[in-house]
């Protein structure tokens, strides 16, 4: 007889391309998940992966066997979570969330898994989005929280919200206005971006290119608290998120550089992978669309209203 184990295994393996890969996605061994290969494969006396080549590839009989396996563990998950209330779920989540998400509300979202699922062990990896898209595609992460600048067909989106985004700068480095810059007068000043690798960064580069803008001088930083700190130094202009940034700009240590056209909002989403949707992905996904807002640092949920008032009063950071 063979257990869920064991096609968990071949599952995997089949999967990802490996049994190493297998072994971290299981968060065994390698020889664990080749013991259990073995023991299925003594089972039903025939070889499941043809063990002439170096990949692990199946032998037609691991085919068959795969098939039966995805569908008896898509049932088993299915039970599982019909059946199971929500306290007594035991998994792990894997999600992917960008700088900008771990700074503001992030807290706030596993505050609120943990009421729900007290026995989920929730795993956040901040990334850039693009690393993030590709750890999702590879079935490393369960759920992704990004700018909506990918296109995929094995990915789905749900909508979370807007970020309000606004040039910044040091007071003083642009001089005097009396009217909001043109985009090629504000291009002739060093532009600070969060390059192609950055959801938020891909977004503003085609929106510029559709400008007809090409900066003659720019610096691009995968950091948004690095880029911060360029900005508040004097190094550039920068787009940067406006809400979370308030304290700075109304302290005076940044100021709004007003353009014409204005910076387009950054639409975030939550994605995931179409064929691995839940229950459990689904009700996660409700809980990150409450969350979700870019409004301040550092989100908690507070128990009374004055001290909601000294957070927002304490600044962008500790």
């Amino acid at each position: 007889m063979f257990s869920f184990k064991q096609l968990e295994a071949l599952y995997w393996i089949a999967t990802l391309g490996g049994f190493a890969p297998a072994a971290r996605k299981l968060n065994t061994t390698q020889s664990a998940v080749s013991k259990r290969i073995k023991e299925l494969e003594a089972s039903f006396d025939t070889p499941l992966f043809d063990r002439e080549h170096r990949q692990a590839r199946l032998t037609e009989k691991g085919e068959e066997m795969l098939l039966i396996a995805r569908r008896l563990l898509e049932q088993r998950d299915i039970a599982i979570e019909q059946f199971s209330k929500p306290e007594v779920i035991e998994r792990r989540l894997r999600i992917g969330v960008t700088e900008l998400t771990a700074m503001t509300w992030l807290p706030r979202l596993v505050r609120r898994i943990h009421q729900h699922y007290p026995r989920v062990v929730i795993e956040p990896d901040v990334d850039l989005s693009v690393h993030l898209r590709d750890k999702l595609q590879n079935d490393e992460m369960d759920a992704i929280i990004v700018p909506d600048a990918f296109t995929d067909p094995g990915l789905s989106a749900l909508p979370l919200a807007s970020v309000k985004s606004v040039w910044l700068a040091r007071p003083g480095l642009i001089g005097e206005r009396k009217r909001p810059l043109r985009m090629h007068e504000l291009a002739s000043h060093t532009i600070l971006t969060q390059g192609n690798k950055s959801g938020t960064g891909i977004i503003y580069d085609r929106w510029i290119k559709s400008q007809s803008i090409f900066p003659g001088h720019s610096l691009s930083c995968s950091s948004v608290v690095a880029l911060i700190g360029l900005t508040v130094s004097g190094m550039g202009v920068s787009y940067l998120p406006y809400q979370p940034l308030r304290p700075l700009i109304e302290s005076g240590t940044l100021e709004i550089i007003e353009t014409t056209p204005k910076l387009p909002d950054v639409p975030y989403v939550a994605l995931y992978r179409s064929e691995r949707k839940s229950s459990f992905i689904s009700s996660i996904l409700m809980l990150a669309q409450e969350c979700c807002a870019f409004s301040d640092m550092f989100q908690i949920e507070e128990l009374a209203g004055q001290q909601h008032a000294r957070k927002r009063n304490s600044g962008p950071f500790f």
